[in-house]
């Protein structure tokens, strides 16, 4: 008897000793759950109130710390930056790591660069603004670079919307220049696009909206773009500018067609 009660109390004293480190911490998962309830809920809104579109069906959310990441798959880089722009409004999000990329069609830069700065020449016609907009393309590998100079803020966000929407577009960098819109270059505008279309010899640009001499105007410094016919047409067009009062300087970069390009 005396054995058996020696032998259980070591064997009591074995599950004392080895006691604490089997039982559980209390509430450990419940802190655990609790750390992450904010992230899934801010996951949940993110979901279902800022990318609840069709269009955001291939894309995938997840939230750490309130820093939302993106995944998955659209058809245009515009859905790209709608929903960037979406999530950065939802309350509490403190970040947004874009990776979702652009799954279009693959289409070559040069078909690509042809069709952008046909779809452009024509983006804002009818809003008598066409012809003081001189927006430059270029394509390289998918990626879409506008430059040269607009009208306006609205002419210029109209561009980047037109590329950004067009398939086959994986991004869009936007180095357009806004040009002043000053009274006084608004009147320099309006009595150069007069003089150079009010010729005789240039009024046929006018013919074709989408392509006409482009007038960009900076502060009374006038730049002339676009293609002409020959270069008399172009030296007419930079002499009707200069005559217009109050115009500082002129450069003419009109090309001609199947031609020189002398300034």
């Amino acid at each position: 008897m005396r054995s058996m009660m020696r032998g259980t109390t070591m064997a009591v004293g074995f599950l004392l000793f080895l006691g604490p480190s089997l039982v559980p911490v209390a509430g450990a998962g419940t802190a655990m759950a609790q750390s992450m309830a904010p992230d899934n809920n801010l996951r949940a809104e993110v979901i279902n109130k800022a990318l609840n579109k069709s269009k955001f069906k291939d894309v995938q959310v997840s939230v750490s710390n309130g820093v939302v990441k993106l995944t998955g798959t659209v058809d245009v880089f515009d859905t790209k930056e709608d929903a960037d722009k979406r999530v950065h409004r939802v309350k509490g999000v403190t970040g947004v790591d874009n990776e979702i990329q652009v799954a279009g069609p693959s289409v070559p830069d040069g078909e690509l660069q042809s069709k952008l700065v046909k779809a452009i020449q024509y983006d804002r016609v009818g809003y008598g603004t066409t012809p003081f907009n001189a927006i430059a393309v270029n394509v390289q590998g998918g990626v879409v670079t506008l430059s040269g100079h607009a009208y306006g803020p609205v002419d210029a966000d109209s561009a980047v919307a037109v590329a950004a929407n067009t398939k086959g577009v994986k991004d869009v960098v936007n180095e357009i220049q806004v040009d002043p819109l000053s009274p006084m270059d608004d009147r320099i505008r309006i009595a150069v696009f007069r003089s150079v279309y009010g010729f005789p010899s240039l009024n046929k640009y006018a013919i074709d909206p989408g392509k006409p001499i482009r007038i960009s105007v900076q502060n009374g410094n006038v730049t002339l773009y676009g293609l002409v016919d020959s270069q008399a047409d172009k030296d007419a067009a930079g002499i009707r500018a200069n005559a217009v009062p109050g115009v500082f300087h002129v450069t003419n970069n009109l090309q001609v067609a199947n031609g020189s390009n002398e300034k």
